[in-house]
């Protein structure tokens, strides 16, 4: 069945009339909270191999932990913020240390 020629005008001035607006996706804040048992070593090198950060960067970021008892380390998408936080915590429990690592929604 072919349409006639009228239908044809009338979706192209749709398609042409309508942007969506694309809505950028939330992100999410990664945050690492202090403890009195896991080895400062350890959080630096959690930092370097799940954040890619430098070694000055990740013994900065471990201080203010240690400091304010919870820093942000990244803001990403939700799904790469969850992976992060899921492999921060498992690493942690595999290597026998109570770390704590969350994520929320940055406002």
């Amino acid at each position: 069945m072919m349409a006639d020629k009228s239908d044809t005008d009338d979706e192209t001035a749709v398609i042409t009339k309508t942007k969506p607006k694309t809505q950028r996706p939330p992100l999410y804040k990664v945050l690492l909270l202090n403890d009195d048992y896991t080895p400062m070593e350890f959080v630096v090198h959690v930092l370097e191999r799940f954040f890619g950060i430098t070694h000055s960067q990740a013994v900065e970021i471990m201080l203010t932990v240690h400091k304010k008892g919870v820093a942000v380390v990244g803001v990403f998408s939700y799904e790469i913020a969850e992976t992060k936080v899921a492999q921060v915590m498992d690493f942690a429990r595999r290597n026998q240390h109570p770390l704590q690592c969350t994520m929320e929604k940055e406002e």
